[in-house]
């Protein structure tokens, strides 16, 4: 294997990647996500604030796992 590595496999992973959150996403299979406990939301009137903090932390779980098991195999 040359280094550096070539991007092309990369880019088609992240692209498969993309079309199945997306497929998810229009689904509504992910129709729970932002609305974790501990998401806060406050609706008023005129302000909406939305501070998606655990679900952040779910992503930011996941995103650590896969680059973790990609380093490990690859």
């Amino acid at each position: 294997m040359s280094w550096p590595p070539s991007p092309g496999p990369l880019l088609v992973t992240l692209g498969i990647g993309l079309i199945l959150i997306g497929l998810l996403l229009w689904s509504g299979s992910l129709s729970w996500f932002g609305r974790l406990p501990g998401d806060i939301r406050i609706e008023r009137e005129s302000v909406r604030i939305y501070l998606p903090i655990v679900s952040m932390l779910v992503i930011s779980v996941l995103v650590s796992l896969v680059l973790y098991l990609a380093r490990r195999f690859f």
